[in-house]
């Protein structure tokens, strides 16, 4: 008897996968310490880390932050596992608001929102072994089982689901007797003990060596493929989120300035900041000099980070990050941008939706855009 296909699995596109983990209008402002030179104000300043940031976050799909260093990133993995308590914004598990700030709330919390930290060393106890750290994350979140022999089978398990096998070999070593790949493995193992519904990855692989990068996004891949997880993955390489994110959101200064498919935002970038950082990152394929041009020619990428360092020669500062104590007027980015007008110094340019659910914050997507407006800023101005 001739064997039945099976019918063929139907993508479900990302639109419309379950919401598991969002956040509205999400701030984060940190208090600067008082100092002799601040000591007589009576508005103590405060550090404009995050400002009303949204993120979504779906089953069974990757979702990419990518910055520059100081841009926010980590400070919204960490509003999101609850770590920082928020200073605006709302936060929504499943569908409902949720505040948990310590006790079981907050356990009840962390059973279902994990995190993998940048640096697995520094994320592990140095003096108890891996059997130690694997035991008490499950017997916190209740599924060691009841006997020493389901928590024996629990632990080989969770080492045999991040491919540290065999088990015996590894669960009573100590983090220093591992290598950097297999501690960042362990920590993840200690975060599905609780078996979430989400992990915040805080750039999971910054730190580990380039030739087990792979080997680490791959694991988390199959990860969410199998156990139908929603990921937040924060990094600094937009390369990696193009490979491994199904949906990329570009931050610069505390704000979110970009967004979409990897492909689409990696590919075709739209706002000033997303171009030049794609601009600055290798790419073997644009190393092929334009026909004609004599040797050592800058490509067409070296010209667009040129063409910004030359829009903002007259200006010493325009170069460096914004301060986010006082951040700048309008657009962030306006003072470091190649492309900024007028408007850009006092207007706050809101989300621009663009073909095939990109959107970009950014005026030159307006369509009431007037062309008075559309005149370069004078960089030798005060901003």
């Amino acid at each position: 008897m001739p064997e039945t296909p099976e019918p063929p699995t139907v993508e479900v596109p990302l639109t419309d996968r379950e919401v598991v983990l969002e956040a509205r209008d999400l701030s984060k402002h940190f208090a600067v310490r008082r100092t002799l030179r601040n000591l007589a104000d009576r508005d103590r300043p405060v550090v404009h880390a995050v400002d009303a940031v949204n993120i979504t976050l779906r089953r069974g799909t990757v979702t990419a932050v990518v910055g520059e260093s100081g841009s926010g990133k980590s400070t919204i993995a960490r509003l999101l596992a609850q770590l920082y308590p928020a200073t605006g914004g709302q936060l929504l598990l499943s569908g409902k608001p949720v505040r948990a700030a310590r006790g079981r709330a907050f356990r009840a919390y962390c059973r279902q929102v994990q995190m993998i930290f940048q640096d697995p060393f520094g994320s592990l106890n140095p003096t108890h072994t891996i059997r130690y750290h694997l035991t008490r994350a499950l017997r916190i979140h209740k599924r060691a089982g009841k006997t020493s022999a389901d928590l024996d089978k629990a632990l080989k398990e969770l080492l045999g689901r991040v491919h540290l096998t065999p088990p015996e070999r590894y669960i009573d070593s100590f983090p220093h007797e591992l290598s950097g790949g297999q501690r960042q493995r362990v920590a993840i193992a200690r975060a599905m003990a609780a078996d979430p519904q989400v992990l915040l990855a805080d750039e999971p692989v910054s730190m580990l060596d380039v030739s087990i990068r792979l080997g680490i996004l791959n694991l988390l891949r199959d990860l969410k493929e199998r156990l139908n997880l929603a990921i937040l993955y924060i990094t600094h390489d937009i390369a990696s989120a193009r490979y491994f994110a199904d949906e990329t959101l570009v931050m610069y200064a505390g704000r979110m300035v970009e967004g979409g498919d990897s492909e689409t935002v990696t590919q075709r970038p739209a706002h000033p900041y997303t171009q030049l950082l794609i601009g600055s990152a290798p790419d073997p394929d644009r190393i092929a000099v334009t026909p004609g041009a004599p040797a050592g020619a800058p490509t067409a990428a070296a010209d667009a980070v040129s063409e910004a360092v030359v829009a903002s020669e007259d200006d010493d500062k325009a170069g460096e990050p914004p301060s986010l104590i006082r951040p700048p007027a309008g657009c962030r980015f306006h003072p470091r941008c190649p492309k900024a007008m007028e408007r850009c110094r006092t207007e706050l340019p809101p989300r621009f939706d663009l073909p095939g659910g990109q959107w970009a914050a950014c005026w030159l997507y307006a369509d009431d855009l007037d062309k008075a407006d559309a005149r370069p800023v004078d960089k030798g101005a005060t901003a």
